[in-house]
């Protein structure tokens, strides 16, 4: 009984690669340096899983940024402002591609179907000349062989690179990528032959947009393109590969009749009905390899249950032909549970990182086998029940308190212009009121204090004094700048989900449990392993401090459920939108307690509303419905005069603005401008939005320092589609990335931008 890994985290145990790119872009160490540390990663991944006895172990989901920037580098796919000369493409052409250059900037970046990792976008049109330019699938497939290990190299498929392409700027919008299908497969036809020649036997190739609602014409295309590609795969097994999600049926009749292929992986975790499929249909003689140990989350498997499915499907396809494998890469889990020291022996039980999964994987493949670990099976069945009954896990009251959500919508007691004008009378703000999103730059000096109070090397006392301090310096910087609604800058923040999810029961954090985001940053999800609650008040405290500084409205800063959810590990034992309510109800508690306190203007920040958001469209109004209920939730016990903010990153919602609306918040801050004209577009057509809203006017991931002129112009155009007494100015994001000799000027030119509109306005009237 065969076993196969899909794919494997590239950034190491303890982020080593991470620190070895940086280091390299910085200048401090060479090319051989950043290879070595690689091939060092690679080498062991290798050995890791050939030692746990997996049969199929892949090559070539290494990558020193992005697996589709590598396939983009394969294809010679470079954009013309890179001065690409032709010839094998190196780390100076690459990493311009990925993070742009003193000259050009970067490719677009956006996710990767459902997770929180980033893939950059091909820019594709009829003028590209492609052409085999590197040869990095052989070159690992070589590597491996070296050190004794035959592995299965992975390709991402033709069909998918150019459904997740776009048309390159100055191409027509309307433009067919499906039509370069001809271009790009002679040179897929190349890197097949040389892999052949290597002595490959069996190879991957990554189809995951099968899972998506893909147009018939789109479906004709992977029919095509394995067709043309048959001859070149006689003499090899292909795998075809796909994941995140349930095939539609059409597209499984389409996957299992293509030409030239040998087996057929399915994501049998976040895909629970593609087993029916597989039970009316599945071609004699073809291999299926079962994602049955998920790559997408940290619980360990439920190892029993796992062996009743694999038992069901061999019963279909055969024992010969059944492989036991993962999900989706382990790419978007952590990446060794042998590197947290911190946690404690009973939750530790009930996880498992990559490593974990690897041996998983085998265990399963050994138990169908005849040949079962009984050890293990029964330590893994021990952990399960304790998750099961633990007191930890299993809180009444909020269970209790969850239940009673249902039969209400949660909606506040008036609508929001009537909301709008009370707050108006209690707040008195300017047309086109001046904000800022919620951080301010996180300095050195900063960061060193939480991390001395952490270590334990200065007082709780001495941090509270430095952060007052902080807050103190953050105010009257507001205050210069006559800033309308002030923040207290969030020095005592580490990261907008951690910090709630470190004051609230039913979180648990790890040390090294990193997952890689884009590039070199990673992110370190909480897990949430059981019902969620609010012991005490989390941000009171530094929020009235912070108002009682000034006589100007400050504004109270929360993270919003949704995007508490949709950043962190995830329970997987009651549906999503359960946890979502009970951390809602938490939020709710904290919002009432900032009113309380007169805190009058509360921001309730839902970065992540929009990622949650289902591939297949069948499943998304289900989806918007509980997402936008919980944000509700969180803010329907307020008085009419205290105003509720929220904000959204990747402003990419023109599809959702209807769930938007429904938010009901009386004020949304919006980061839109890399996409101004995309978001300014639905209002333009019509879309009829009564609450405040502050589309982002400077982008603040970019030191560039916007002139006052500019400014005003933005503002001008989005007044062109709304009205003057909703429209609020403020940058696009918090500033906590920034330095304060950018921040400083770009706030400085904003205020003037306002003022100079307002006295516009005024003499217009």
């Amino acid at each position: 009984m065969a076993s196969h890994i899909v794919g494997y985290p590239r950034m190491g145990p303890k982020r080593e690669l991470k620190f070895a790119l940086e280091s390299f872009w910085d200048g401090k160490s060479t090319a051989d340096d950043l290879q070595k540390v690689a091939a060092e990663l690679r080498s062991s991944i290798w050995k890791q899983m050939a030692s746990a006895g997996i049969k199929y172990i892949p090559s070539n989901t290494f990558s020193y940024y992005d697996q589709v920037l590598d396939t983009t580098a394969m294809l010679g796919a470079v954009p013309p402002r890179y001065n690409w000369n032709g010839g094998e493409i190196g780390f100076d052409v690459y990493f311009s591609m990925a993070r742009g250059n003193a000259s050009v900037p970067a490719m677009e970046m956006t996710k990767w179907f459902d997770t929180n990792y980033h893939f950059i976008v091909p820019e594709l049109g009829p003028h590209v000349k492609f052409s085999y330019a590197s040869h990095k699938a052989v070159t690992e497939y070589k590597e491996a062989k070296a050190l004794g290990v035959d592995t299965v190299p992975v390709l991402i498929g033709p069909v998918s690179y150019l459904l997740l392409s776009k048309p390159a700027k100055g191409v027509e919008k309307t433009f067919s990528l499906l039509s370069l299908l001809g271009k790009i497969l002679p040179i897929y036809k190349e890197v097949i032959a040389e892999l052949k020649a290597a002595g490959a036997t069996w190879i991957q190739i990554d189809e995951p947009t099968l899972v998506m609602d893909l147009e018939a014409y789109k479906l004709q295309a992977f029919t095509e393109a394995y067709a043309e590609l048959e001859s070149s795969l006689s003499g090899l097994n292909v795998l075809i590969e796909t994941y995140f999600a349930d095939i539609p049926a059409e597209a499984f009749k389409v996957l299992t009749c293509l030409k030239g292929v040998a087996g057929f992986g399915f994501d049998l975790v976040r895909g629970t009905q593609t087993i029916e499929l597989i039970k009316s249909g599945f071609p004699a003689g073809k291999y299926l390899f079962a994602g049955v140990v998920d790559g997408r989350n940290i619980w360990a498997n439920d190892l029993t249950s796992s062996l009743t499915t694999l038992t069901t499907l061999e019963a279909i396809v055969g024992k010969d032909k059944l492989v036991v494998s993962t999900s989706c890469s382990l790419l978007h889990t952590a990446v060794d549970l042998v590197n947290e020291t911190k946690l404690d022996k009973e939750l530790k039980s009930w996880f498992a990182f990559a490593a974990q999964k690897i041996i998983e994987v085998d265990a399963l493949a050994k138990a169908l086998d005849g040949k079962k670990d009984e050890a293990f099976f029964a330590a893994n069945a021990a952990a399960q029940a304790s998750r099961k009954c633990s007191p930890r896990v299993t809180n009444e009251a909020v269970q209790k308190a969850a239940a009673a959500l249902r039969g209400s919508d949660h909606r506040r007691a008036t609508n929001v212009s009537a909301r709008l004008d009370a707050q108006q009378k209690k707040l008195n703000l300017p047309v086109l009121p001046t904000t800022t999103i919620g951080s301010f730059p996180q300095t050195l000096e900063l960061r060193r204090v939480r991390r001395e109070v952490k270590a334990k090397k200065i007082s709780e006392e001495e941090y509270t004094n430095a952060i007052k301090e902080e807050i103190r310096k953050v105010v009257k910087l507001q205050e210069d700048l006559d800033i309308d609604v002030l923040v207290h800058g969030e020095p005592e923040r580490n990261d907008m989900v951690e910090y709630f999810g470190e004051q609230l029961s039913g979180f648990a954090f790890t040390v090294n449990g990193w997952v890689q985001s884009y590039g070199s940053r990673c992110v370190k999800p909480p897990i949430i392993f059981g019902d969620v609650s609010r012991p005490t008040p989390m941000t009171v405290f530094w929020s009235t401090l912070a108002q009682s500084m000034t006589s100007r409205p400050m504004k109270g800063m929360l993270t919003g459920p949704v995007t508490i959810l949709n950043w962190s590990f995830v329970r997987n034992d009651q549906p999503r939108f359960e946890t979502c309510y009970q951390i809602a109800l938490a939020i709710k508690d904290e919002v009432e307690d900032l009113e309380k306190s007169g805190i009058n203007v509360i921001q309730i920040d839902e970065a992540a509303l929009r990622e949650g958001l289902p591939l297949r469209k069948s499943e998304q109004a289900f989806y918007l419905d509980w997402a936008v209920h919980s944000f509700r939730i969180t803010n329907c016990g307020v008085q009419d005069t205290t105003q509720i903010h929220t904000h959204m990153c990747y402003s990419n919602f023109n599809d959702i603005i209807h769930s938007i609306i429904d938010m009901d918040a009386d004020v949304i801050t919006i980061e839109n401008s890399r996409s101004d004209e995309k978001l300014l577009s639905v209002f333009r057509e019509g879309v009829k939005y009564g609450a405040g809203i502050g589309p982002g006017v400077y982008d603040i991931h970019s030191p560039r320092i916007p002139s006052t002129e500019e400014i005003a112009d933005r503002v001008n155009k989005m007044l062109a589609v709304l009205e003057t007494n909703i429209l609020w100015v403020n940058p696009d994001c918090g500033l906590k990335t920034r330095k304060y000799s950018e921040v400083k000027p770009a706030l400085k030119n904003m205020v003037a931008a306002a003022k100079l509109l307002r006295t516009q306005l005024a003499s217009a009237k």
